[in-house]
């Protein structure tokens, strides 16, 4: 009996870090996913700012010749 308890109490400590380390796992996970979507967002702007000045470009005579 006194050994099924070490191995239940053995089970249970390795269980226990595993949760820890997963925990750990997730929690940096959770940090890069906020940080890429922080640098999405700021890429998005980036683009619909060229795009905006493209435009501008294009409607003030710089037009791209018709073979482009």
């Amino acid at each position: 009996m006194n050994d099924n308890i070490k191995k239940l109490e053995e089970i249970t400590s390795f269980l226990q870090n595993e949760v820890s380390q997963m925990s750990d796992v997730i929690y940096n996970q959770q940090k890069d996913i906020i940080n890429l979507k922080s640098e999405i967002s700021k890429l998005k702007k980036v683009i619909l700012e060229l795009e905006d000045n493209l435009d501008l470009n294009l409607s003030d005579g710089n037009q791209k010749p018709p073979h482009y």
